[in-house]
Protein backbone atom coordinates (compact mmCIF):
# COMPACT_ATOMS: atom_id res chain seq x y z
CA UNK A 1 0.00 0.00 0.00
CA UNK A 2 1.52 3.29 -1.10
CA UNK A 3 1.11 6.61 0.66
CA UNK A 4 1.55 9.69 -1.49
CA UNK A 5 4.25 9.71 -4.15
CA UNK A 6 7.00 7.16 -4.33
CA UNK A 7 5.59 5.04 -1.52
CA UNK A 8 6.46 7.54 1.24
CA UNK A 9 3.99 8.59 3.90
CA UNK A 10 3.28 12.00 2.32
CA UNK A 11 1.66 14.30 4.86
CA UNK A 12 2.82 12.30 7.88
CA UNK A 13 6.20 14.03 7.86
CA UNK A 14 4.48 17.39 7.82
CA UNK A 15 2.28 16.34 10.74
CA UNK A 16 5.35 15.29 12.72
CA UNK A 17 6.99 18.66 12.00
CA UNK A 18 3.86 20.47 13.15
CA UNK A 19 3.78 18.43 16.34
CA UNK A 20 7.45 19.19 17.02
CA UNK A 21 6.84 22.90 16.43
CA UNK A 22 3.80 22.84 18.72
CA UNK A 23 5.80 21.08 21.43
CA UNK A 24 8.64 23.59 21.09
CA UNK A 25 6.19 26.50 21.31
CA UNK A 26 4.57 24.96 24.39
CA UNK A 27 7.99 24.64 26.05
CA UNK A 28 8.81 28.27 25.21
CA UNK A 29 5.45 29.37 26.59
CA UNK A 30 6.10 27.48 29.83
CA UNK A 31 9.49 29.20 30.15
CA UNK A 32 7.82 32.57 29.56
CA UNK A 33 5.14 31.75 32.16
CA UNK A 34 7.94 31.04 34.67
CA UNK A 35 9.61 34.33 33.74
CA UNK A 36 6.31 36.16 34.39
CA UNK A 37 6.09 34.50 37.81
CA UNK A 38 9.54 35.85 38.70
CA UNK A 39 9.25 39.31 37.07
CA UNK A 40 9.04 42.07 39.70
CA UNK A 41 6.52 44.83 39.07
CA UNK A 42 6.44 47.92 41.30
CA UNK A 43 3.25 49.94 41.54
CA UNK A 44 3.38 53.33 43.26
CA UNK A 45 1.09 56.10 44.42
CA UNK A 46 1.47 59.39 46.25
CA UNK A 47 5.01 59.98 45.03
CA UNK A 48 6.04 56.49 46.21
CA UNK A 49 4.39 56.99 49.60
CA UNK A 50 2.71 53.66 48.88
CA UNK A 51 4.62 50.99 46.97
CA UNK A 52 3.14 47.63 45.93
CA UNK A 53 5.30 44.73 44.74
CA UNK A 54 3.88 42.01 42.50
CA UNK A 55 4.83 39.71 39.67
CA UNK A 56 3.70 40.05 36.05
CA UNK A 57 0.76 37.75 36.82
CA UNK A 58 -0.52 40.30 39.37
CA UNK A 59 0.31 38.25 42.46
CA UNK A 60 1.03 40.83 45.18
CA UNK A 61 3.86 39.88 47.51
CA UNK A 62 4.52 43.10 49.39
CA UNK A 63 3.33 46.59 50.27
CA UNK A 64 5.34 49.45 51.76
CA UNK A 65 3.62 52.49 53.27
CA UNK A 66 5.45 55.66 54.26
CA UNK A 67 4.44 56.68 57.78
CA UNK A 68 3.76 60.22 56.58
CA UNK A 69 0.57 59.07 54.83
CA UNK A 70 -0.81 57.19 57.83
CA UNK A 71 -3.40 59.52 59.34
CA UNK A 72 -5.77 57.88 61.85
CA UNK A 73 -8.28 60.63 61.06
CA UNK A 74 -8.22 59.95 57.29
CA UNK A 75 -8.15 56.22 56.62
CA UNK A 76 -9.93 56.75 53.31
CA UNK A 77 -6.93 58.61 51.87
CA UNK A 78 -4.64 55.68 52.70
CA UNK A 79 -7.13 53.23 51.16
CA UNK A 80 -7.19 55.34 47.99
CA UNK A 81 -3.38 55.42 47.83
CA UNK A 82 -3.15 51.64 48.26
CA UNK A 83 -5.74 51.08 45.56
CA UNK A 84 -3.97 53.52 43.22
CA UNK A 85 -0.63 51.73 43.77
CA UNK A 86 -2.23 48.33 43.09
CA UNK A 87 -3.87 49.62 39.90
CA UNK A 88 -0.55 51.15 38.79
CA UNK A 89 1.13 47.78 39.30
CA UNK A 90 -1.67 45.95 37.45
CA UNK A 91 -1.28 48.31 34.48
CA UNK A 92 2.47 47.66 34.36
CA UNK A 93 1.94 43.90 34.77
CA UNK A 94 -0.54 43.89 31.87
CA UNK A 95 2.03 45.61 29.65
CA UNK A 96 4.74 43.07 30.50
CA UNK A 97 2.34 40.14 30.09
CA UNK A 98 1.15 41.34 26.68
CA UNK A 99 4.72 41.97 25.51
CA UNK A 100 6.05 38.59 26.62
CA UNK A 101 3.04 36.50 25.54
CA UNK A 102 2.39 38.24 22.18
CA UNK A 103 4.54 35.79 20.24
CA UNK A 104 2.24 32.96 21.30
CA UNK A 105 -0.86 34.60 19.82
CA UNK A 106 -4.12 33.01 20.89
CA UNK A 107 -2.23 30.24 22.70
CA UNK A 108 -0.99 32.78 25.24
CA UNK A 109 -4.54 33.46 26.32
CA UNK A 110 -5.41 29.78 26.75
CA UNK A 111 -3.69 29.41 30.09
CA UNK A 112 -1.20 26.88 28.74
CA UNK A 113 -3.89 24.37 27.73
CA UNK A 114 -2.27 23.75 24.34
Amino acid sequence: MAYGRGGNMGGMGNMQNLMKQAQKMQEEMQETEKLLDEWEIVGTAGGEAVVVYMNAKKIIDGIEIDESVIDPEDGEMLEDLILAAVLDGYKKADEVYREKMAKFGAMGGMGGLF
